[in-house]
């Protein structure tokens, strides 16, 4: 386990949960890159991008009943969908795996306000609490294709590595096809 020096919202999070990971820091100019920021994390790191996972924020509209699949017990109005970088979030799928009727992506400064993060920087763990508990978070299915996955830690240049089952767990998520390649 990594005990975290200072830190963010996010690694105090896993320092307190006694999750294992590792703090991973790299030089934070993937705003001048053409890469994007996932992307040039996954450079700057030296692992396949398909290990490296984006942090996103939807809305949801229109929840439907439960039919009994895993859908998050507590939907509110935003979810958390986390994708490998190499991908783009399917907002359909989303959507089916939450129970709503529609999904659509957070304006980056909406997403910024609601999680308490940067764009770049956003991390699934340790945002603002949602106004309804715990923020539905869905994760894409082929995280279970790793044993550790890179995350943002809370801040451009920060990465945490984490099991893929450690991450569930600690999140609630729901595990589901969620990605489309580019």
């Amino acid at each position: 386990m990594s005990r975290s020096r200072g830190g963010t919202p996010a690694t105090t999070a896993l320092d307190r949960a006694g999750v294992t990971h590792r703090v991973h820091e790299f030089g934070s100019d993937a705003s001048e890159s053409d890469l994007g920021y996932g992307r040039a994390a996954a450079a700057a790191l030296g692992v396949d991008e398909d290990r490296v996972f984006k942090t996103l924020l939807v809305s949801t509209i229109g929840a439907i009943e439960s039919t009994g699949s895993q859908r998050p017990a507590n939907l509110g109005p935003h979810a958390v969908a986390i994708v490998p970088v190499s991908t783009q979030l399917s907002l359909k799928a989303m959507a089916v795996a939450l129970g709503a009727k529609k999904a659509e992506m957070l304006a980056p400064d909406e997403a910024e306000r609601v999680t308490g993060y940067v764009v770049g920087g956003i991390s699934p763990f340790g945002q603002r609490p949602a106004t309804r508990g715990v923020r539905p978070t869905v994760i894409d299915e082929s995280c279970s294709k790793h044993s550790t996955i890179f995350v943002s830690a809370g801040k451009r240049g920060l990465d945490l590595e984490i099991s893929p089952f450690d991450l569930v767990a600690l999140l609630e998520a729901v595990v589901a096809p969620i990605a489309t390649t580019r």
